[in-house]
């Protein structure tokens, strides 16, 4: 039996591998909030060292869809996906833990994710004053507010073609919400709500075709710089949407290498 479009995209890995990818080890189901009496958990990738004093430094992976949308399409949660499951794996082996969770209500979900961890850092082998945060395509918005709103500081963001923020009348990403039902809980925010000491990694896919969403991006690097905000860009030329996942090249191994490096100088070194 040929495979489905649907179990292809929900089993596709990202097209950069280690050996450490398969040695990493896995606290999986950790339950962080209940809701109605269901539990809602979370997988933590570490990597296959002993932990560091004070814990390790990771990375959460924002989601900014509901999980019942993907069981409705791929036939299981995000954090099950091979995408995050395989990015998860790769930073764990690259030294940092890296955290995947369930997602119902995506605003409520990501900051319980986070208060969970803080308190709980010890016995999660985690160091609670090295977290960063990690988003792609639409999930980006919801990430965006783990910048904005959350109590707990994070010390760098991650986002990888994605949806951002609206300027000056644009409905460019209200209108993608719309279309593809992800959140956007800083609607009617601007970059200069954004903290100024947190860098920001943006990954662009040169020829995205999302509809308006290079526009987005564009639009909002060019605000972060002219604010003086610590952003870096990586345009990747002629890449399409989710490269990382789509497009086995070197191009899409050296951006993801990029990737990596800049969360390990923020959250790994000292």
């Amino acid at each position: 039996m040929s495979e489905t479009p649907q179990a292809r995209i929900a089993g596709q890995r990202i097209v950069y591998t280690t050996p450490a990818m398969d040695a990493v080890i896995v606290r999986r189901d950790e339950t962080y909030r209940t809701v109605d009496g269901r539990a809602l958990t979370m997988d933590i990738y570490y990597p296959s060292s002993s932990p560091q004093r004070g814990g390790w430094p990771a990375v959460i992976f924002v989601t900014g869809f509901p999980d019942a949308g993907a069981r409705r399409m791929f036939g299981r949660k995000f954090k099950e996906m091979g995408s995050y499951v395989s990015w998860a794996q790769l930073v764990a082996a690259s030294g940092m833990a890296a955290i995947t969770y369930d997602n119902d209500a995506p605003a409520a979900d990501v900051h319980a994710v986070l208060e969970y961890v803080c308190h709980h850092a010890a016995d999660l082998q985690i160091d609670a004053g090295r977290l960063g945060v990690w988003a792609c395509s639409g999930n980006v918005p919801n990430a965006l507010s783990v910048l904005m709103q959350a109590p707990v500081a994070v010390k760098c963001a991650v986002f990888c073609y994605g949806y951002l923020l609206d300027f000056d009348g644009s409905s460019r990403v209200a209108d993608a919400a719309r279309q593809f039902g992800f959140l956007t809980p800083c609607a009617g925010r601007r970059v200069s709500d954004l903290p100024p000491a947190v860098p920001l990694l943006i990954a662009r896919a040169g020829r995205d075709l999302m509809p308006g969403l290079n526009e987005t991006l564009d639009r909002f690097v060019g605000d972060a710089l002219a604010s003086d905000l610590p952003v870096t860009l990586v345009n990747y030329s002629g890449a399409p949407h989710a490269f990382d996942l789509v497009a086995d090249t070197d191009g899409s191994r050296d951006v993801i290498w990029q990737i990596l490096m800049f969360m390990e100088l923020r959250l790994v070194s000292p």
